[in-house]
């Protein structure tokens, strides 16, 4: 019984969870050969707020089924060559929700529980239609 309910929590993670890229420059590549939008984590190397968002907010299966629709990336703010692409940041962590042509749809600076990024998500969906 224990083999079976651990078999299942390990089924349930590896089906929510999503390939994070590192490289901004292929993220929009990707992004345009399948037509999606992206969205870009800029994180701090001890920013304790994007530990928070990165394992309580963006790790939430309902969360993780909503960005499939996204190429996602993950740039450090220290990483010059990352920050080159986007717009002026104010702080971290923050989320660019971008279409594939680099264009912002939608900045998010700070930590948002689930219910409020979702939020984020449902507007950046009637933006883009």
């Amino acid at each position: 019984m224990i083999k079976l309910v651990f078999g299942l929590l390990f089924l349930s993670s590896t089906l929510f969870s999503l390939e994070w890229g590192t490289d901004i420059h292929a993220a929009f590549a990707q992004a345009k050969k399948e037509q999606k939008s992206v969205m870009v984590l800029v994180e701090g190397e001890n920013c304790r707020w994007c530990k928070k968002l990165k394992y309580r907010t963006l790790q939430e299966d309902s969360v993780v089924e909503r960005l499939e629709k996204f190429v996602v990336v993950k740039v450090m703010r220290e990483d010059p060559s990352s920050m080159s692409v986007l717009p002026g940041i104010k702080g971290v962590p923050t989320v660019f929700f971008m279409k594939n042509d680099k264009t912002v749809i939608e900045q998010v600076v700070g930590y948002y529980n689930v219910r409020d990024f979702t939020s984020y998500i449902n507007d950046v969906e009637k933006k883009s239609k």
